[in-house]
């Protein structure tokens, strides 16, 4: 039976409609492990380690389109609960046609100001060539990965959670088929590894073009539209939140990159991005949840069903603070193998991922928390709050305790400051909940 953002939701109803978005994080996050594990095991530590460099550059490039996914389907939401079909309709048209024409003339710049942007960042020597390589050829689909990360969200808000499960694993599938087949069956390197993600991205943002220009009879699809820059300001400022996450997250992996640097060489930076890899893997699980609520709580909140949002905020709670606990036990378990997978062909960089690993892994016990709270309020259009959640998570706190930390402990201190930050968002997120309560009736 079909699930609309206007049911009511009980646990089961809940899991199963958030569900297609959690799988469709995961497997996006896996497929980025893959390449990493490719690219690892058949090119080498320094393109390994240089992937990992480069790669926080071309997050925040993409993270334009999720800001417009994040914001624009909590707008478009909320006018769907305000009974006005037609209007989320042009609005959502608006936001798609923007995120392209945004892609596009960022993918130039970027393209241009790659090899300077790596220099800057420390990158020297064959290094910094794998970078701009890497870089370069990812940017040139950059259009389409913004388009990929918008439509994430969108398919949900238009209550197709399952189709854009179903494009996610195609995007996914030829990334890593490609992958094998350019690598290891052409012997093509770098280079073979970075035509393959971007040849996913297109996938992943070509496919939804065509579905929502042709099924005419969905809750959503692309139309006529006009120009309005307020609507664009305000899915701007909804989103702010995610692209402040994804931008701070990228420049907090560019300053542990470069502590790192200093402590461990490109050893460190390895190590880091083994870490990071089953990171986005698990964090992957909160955002994926987020992302697949958060359309279900703008509706109610545009409808001003304060005891469903009351309802949908209890069992979030509780659904994060198992799925927390989970995954920290399985953290703690997979260390050793999945260094040995990665990094097995070196002992000195196994150990080292090893002890990472056995740290970083107290992080996913207060991750998700933080990760929605700053979903609930971009849900509730308070894109202020959600932002300074995140800017705080992402850029402030982590920012601040690998430096302090590193500076007390060394390298061990670097691993730790990523648990501190965590423990103090989740702190913070807690005192906006609490205080904003009888604002928005939840």
């Amino acid at each position: 039976m079909k699930i609309q953002l206007s049911d009511y939701f009980n646990y089961k109803k809940l899991l199963r409609f958030t569900l297609p978005s959690i799988v469709m994080m995961v497997f996006t996050s896996i497929y980025g492990v893959v390449d990493g594990l490719f690219v690892s095991n058949i090119v080498g530590s320094t393109s390994f380690a240089a992937v990992n460099f480069i790669m926080p550059v071309l997050m925040i490039l993409g993270a334009v389109g999720f800001m417009f996914g994040t914001g624009g389907s909590a707008l478009v939401a909320k006018t769907m609960g305000q009974g006005e079909g037609e209007k989320a309709k042009r609005l959502f048209s608006l936001i798609v046609y923007t995120t392209a024409i945004s892609g596009a003339i960022i993918a130039v710049i970027a393209f241009i100001l790659m090899r300077p942007i790596a220099s800057l960042l420390g990158a020297e020597g064959n290094m910094l060539e794998a970078c701009v390589i890497y870089g370069r050829i990812i940017t040139v689909a950059l259009p389409f990965y913004m388009l990929q990360f918008l439509f994430q969200s969108f398919f949900i808000t238009a209550e197709k959670p399952t189709l854009g499960l179903i494009v996610t694993v195609i995007a996914g599938v030829t990334n890593m088929v490609l992958d094998a087949l350019f690598m290891a069956g052409f012997g093509w390197g770098l280079v073979g590894a970075a035509v393959a993600t971007a040849l996913s991205q297109v996938v992943g943002g070509i496919i939804p073009i065509f579905y929502f220009i042709f099924v005419r009879n969905g809750v959503l699809s692309l139309t006529k539209t006009k120009f309005d820059g307020r609507a664009i300001g305000a899915a701007c400022i909804n989103g702010s939140s995610e692209l402040m996450s994804n931008i701070a997250m990228s420049l907090v992996s560019m300053v542990y990159n470069v502590q790192l640097l200093n402590y461990a060489g490109e050893n460190g930076i390895s190590a880091y991005g083994v870490l990071m890899y089953v990171n986005f893997v698990f964090i992957s699980v909160f955002i994926g949840y987020s992302v697949g609520a958060s359309p279900v709580i703008g509706y109610h909140y545009g409808a001003d069903n304060s005891a469903e949002l009351k309802s949908l905020l209890k069992k979030s709670l509780l659904i994060i603070g198992s799925a927390s606990v989970l995954m920290f036990i399985i953290a703690e378990l997979l260390a050793v193998p999945v260094a040995a997978i990665f990094v097995g062909y070196d002992i000195e960089l196994y150990e080292m991922t090893v002890t990472a690993f056995r740290i970083s892994s107290f992080t996913f016990i207060f991750a998700g928390i933080a990760i929605f709270g700053s979903s609930f309020f971009t849900a509730l259009n308070n894109g202020l709050i959600s932002a300074v959640i995140s800017f705080l998570r992402t850029l402030v706190f982590q920012i601040g305790a690998v430096l302090l930390f590193s500076y007390l402990w060394g390298l061990d201190g670097i691993w730790l400051s990523i648990v501190a930050a965590e423990v103090m968002a989740v702190i913070i997120t807690i005192i906006f909940l609490i205080t904003n309560k009888r604002k928005y009736k939840y």
